[in-house]
């Protein structure tokens, strides 16, 4: 993966923009009557205990982490054509996240063009800020999420078309994906995202997904289908084979009489990357998962009479299966404090099992606890 650092020049446009005055308490820069710039940060740290599978069970190590730190800059030179550009902590450095020339000139027709989420399942297009759960990374990701040979953190460089027809939106991509390894010829990732909302029509920005509305959008029931395809995509330079994904996922949420929001997720995802044994032991393999896995989730949001916060516990069961190995699962079981929505909670979770993002167990069965907070402006 092409890595892009943070220059000294962007460094210090990001310090002017956010010492200059501006609109909406520091929050927006307005240089013509049809430009301007927004600017925005997202923070998720976590203090988490986990069983370290000693023989008798009961030791445990401690950890302090900073998961994501994020600036968000985003703005428009002109009605129809904007731009994205985030930052995020990656390998303990500040590096480029999303850099998106954005082309908007309806609801139907839009065209991206840069680093951004290549069309996927839900829980990629949520990002960690939109999850429901906080260990939403439980099942195997798409190419761009296994650790920078075809992108990272969800994201890669390509173009991506998307648009909506009342409740029906897509998102369709081309994307360099996997360079180098078996990809020996270039190919290009294909990438593409349908949804449906048969009641409410989710009001994200762009393709972009939430697992949670909190009741704040109504009645939702959407059905997702997503797929992505590169020719050589997984191997090693003398043994390639091609890459097929594909994923269904539902959302529903329900809001009650009572001001309670009962909240459903689900996920069934079929890899497609058949390497031999040999193959998947060798060191330069850029090996996906081969097989097939699922979540549920279900959450019940408690009404909040006094304006302090909303209590909102969860359940998670996830299921890998893949096709030469052994299955994994795991199970997580928390509550969300919810004092501004996706812009500030709480959370403590347990987790118990073994299931992992790669798809494959990576240790024996261990328990972990956490305690996170989410801040976004």
């Amino acid at each position: 993966m092409r890595t892009h650092k943070l220059t000294t020049v962007a460094a210090a446009t990001l310090l002017a923009i956010s010492l200059a005055p501006v609109a909406h308490a520091g929050a927006k820069l307005e240089i013509t009557e049809d430009s301007f710039i927004n600017l925005g940060a997202g923070i998720r740290t976590t203090a988490s205990g986990t069983e370290d599978g000693s023989p008798n069970g009961d030791s445990w190590s401690t950890d302090f982490n900073v998961d994501n730190i994020r600036l968000y800059l985003s703005g428009q030179l002109m009605p129809a054509v904007k731009f994205t550009f985030n930052t995020e902590k990656i390998d303990g450095d500040i590096d480029v996240l999303d850099a998106i020339v954005q082309y908007e000139p309806s609801k139907e027709f839009n065209i991206w063009a840069g680093k951004m989420l290549t069309p996927a399942d839900r829980i990629e297009m949520n990002g960690p800020f939109y999850a429901l759960t906080w260990n939403q990374y439980t099942v195997p990701l798409y190419p761009s999420d296994q650790g920078g040979e075809a992108g990272r953190i969800g994201r890669d460089d390509g173009v991506t078309v998307w648009g909506a027809f009342d409740k029906f939106q897509y998102a369709v991509g081309v994307f360099d994906g996997l360079e180098g390894y078996s990809n020996q010829d270039d190919n290009l990732l294909f990438a593409t995202r349908l949804s449906y909302s048969f009641w409410n029509m989710e009001g994200n920005p762009a393709y972009y997904t939430s697992s949670t509305y909190y009741g704040e959008a109504g009645d939702v029931l959407t059905l997702g289908v997503s797929a992505q395809y590169q020719e050589d995509g997984t191997g090693t330079a003398t043994d390639g084979e091609d890459f097929t994904g594909y994923t269904a996922d539902v959302l529903m949420e329900k809001v009650l009489s009572g001001g309670g929001v009962v909240t459903l997720e689900g996920e069934y995802k079929v890899f497609d990357a058949d390497l031999s044994a040999a193959t998947r032991a060798s060191a330069d393999c850029f090996c996906l998962f081969d097989g097939d896995a699922y979540f549920a989730t279900a959450a019940y949001l408690f009404a909040d009479p006094v304006g302090i916060g909303k209590v909102q516990p969860y359940v998670r069961y996830t299921s890998n299966s893949p096709d030469d190995y052994d299955d994994s699962d795991l199970t997580e079981v928390g509550v969300n404090y919810i004092i501004k929505g996706h812009n500030l909670r709480l959370n403590a979770n347990y987790t118990t099992g073994d299931a992992n993002a790669s798809g494959y167990a990576a240790a024996d069965d261990a328990d972990s606890f956490s305690l996170g907070v989410q801040f976004q402006i």
